[in-house]
């Protein structure tokens, strides 16, 4: 079974429960094995870093901290609701990721094949 993440890096999200709820925040990372993402401004931990050599500083350092997938949700960037993410063929065979609440094209996710003479793709055609 793949290990699979609703939102991508990049993608504005909100926070649904937690000590943070109801921020708001740009994805920083994603780590699909462990189900978990970064967000930016969230989940601040604090980390006490010791020197390393005699130029570098030591102190307490504020970095995010990664939060369970499931606790974020993707906002829309028209309408700027919280919302699910559906996805959608297009026309031209693309498939794309699609808003729930407003129908709108979030971004494409796959481009669609390109058919040579013969039928096979382009893939196809150079694995013989």
């Amino acid at each position: 079974m793949k290990n699979r993440v609703h939102v991508k890096k990049g993608d504005n999200v909100i926070v649904l429960n937690g000590k943070d709820r109801g921020k708001k925040g740009k994805v920083l990372s994603v780590q699909p094995s462990k189900h978990m993402v970064l967000v930016e401004g969230v989940n601040m931990s604090t980390k006490h870093v010791k020197p390393r050599s005699q130029y570098q500083q030591g102190g307490l350092v504020h970095q995010e901290a990664a939060i369970n997938a499931d606790k974020v949700m993707l906002v829309c960037g028209k309408c700027g609701k919280p919302t699910k993410v559906g996805n959608k063929f297009l026309e031209n065979g693309s498939k794309a990721r699609v808003c729930k609440k407003c129908e709108e094209i979030i971004d494409i996710i796959k481009q669609p094949r390109k058919k040579t003479e013969g039928g096979l793709t382009e893939n196809a055609k150079n694995d013989r």
